[in-house]
């Protein structure tokens, strides 16, 4: 079955502010979906290894812009992608289309399709329980890793008191949920348009300018566009019975053994993030012996409000942590 796709037209992505990269393209579909391209846009020399960032809901690789050309300047090959769904990417019209594994599996084949190896990976808010799936799945690839106010809901009880926003079961068949993520998740659901920009200039600091928060529209002129950005707030893992909850769980089982270098900077300014660099610190290996970052003055777009900071820390977290040549 082939899935009915849109892809935005091209005169929307003309003229973005700070975002000047032709359009890259890597097929990523399957039996399951039929044909599907991801949008990627690279920057840096393609011979250093590569620096794979990865954004989360609802925005897309505009917003590592700023990170993009601090990291390729030093010297960095920097790749970003547009998830399904977002950016320049493909969008199937239908919401059920959009699952959790699904995100996981055009990853994976995005990262198998560029043959991506020693790679350096900076994740945030959905970008984490994707790209560490990945990870799990073929860690022989990853070298580094960068967290980012991104979490790994489980909904188990040992969260309870660990994470500002609680999302963790009580062991007898209730849970307890935050109001503020509920709220999140039926506004998603019920509000009659969905703004891309609305969120960012929401879960910011800094006032975001006119221009800046139309290019984050760009990618969804009308709600055909947007039902990868709807269906996204329906897959955070409530309970430990959400198929998300196995994913993570899984997930957190490959990190045990995970001792690779692995560093957290999250921000002061995001309560739904906030706690969950402590959960990577005890339990992910390599997160030991790093020097691990909380950057001040930002919110959940910590890219957007503080992201040549970000630039700067994940540049000298790859520094401090060099690898060996590869093999001849």
């Amino acid at each position: 079955m082939v899935m009915e796709v849109v892809r935005t037209p091209s005169e929307r992505f003309a003229d973005l502010p700070g975002y000047r990269y032709p359009p890259c393209y890597v097929e990523v579909g399957s039996k399951s979906t039929g044909p599907l391209r991801m949008h990627y846009v690279e920057a840096g020399p393609p011979d250093a290894d590569p620096v794979l960032l990865l954004h989360g809901q609802p925005t897309w690789s505009y917003l590592y812009r700023t990170v993009i050309e601090s990291l390729a300047a030093a010297g960095h090959w920097v790749l970003a992608p547009d998830l399904i769904g977002f950016g320049r990417s493909d969008k199937p019209t239908d919401r059920l289309a959009y699952t959790f594994a699904r995100h996981v599996d055009w990853v994976a084949r995005f990262v198998s399709a560029l043959d991506l190896r020693r790679v350096s990976m900076v994740v945030q808010d959905w970008g984490g329980p994707i790209g560490l799936a990945v990870l799990a799945g073929d860690p022989d690839r990853f070298a580094r890793v960068v967290a980012s106010n991104t979490m790994l809901h489980t909904s188990e009880p040992s969260l309870d008191g660990r994470i500002r926003w609680a999302n963790h079961g009580l062991g007898d068949g209730r849970v307890v949920l935050q109001e503020a993520l509920v709220d999140y998740v039926a506004f998603t659901q019920r509000a009659p348009l969905l703004r891309a920009s609305d969120f960012v200039s929401f879960a910011t600091v800094d006032d975001v300018t006119p221009d800046v928060l139309a290019a984050y529209d760009a990618p969804f002129p009308d709600p055909t566009y947007q039902a990868g950005m709807r269906q996204f707030p329906t897959l955070i893992p409530l309970t430990g019975n959400d198929p998300g909850a196995a994913i993570n769980r899984a997930t957190w089982i490959a990190l045990a053994q995970f001792d690779r270098p692995f560093l957290t900077v999250f921000s002061d300014g995001d309560d739904a993030s906030a706690g969950w660099d402590a959960v990577f610190h005890e339990r992910v290996p390599g997160t030991r012996d790093q020097s691990h970052a909380v950057i001040s003055g930002a919110g959940h777009f910590i890219q957007e409000d503080r992201g040549h900071e970000l630039a700067d820390l994940v540049a000298r977290f790859i520094a401090a942590n060099p690898l060996t040549p590869p093999s001849a």
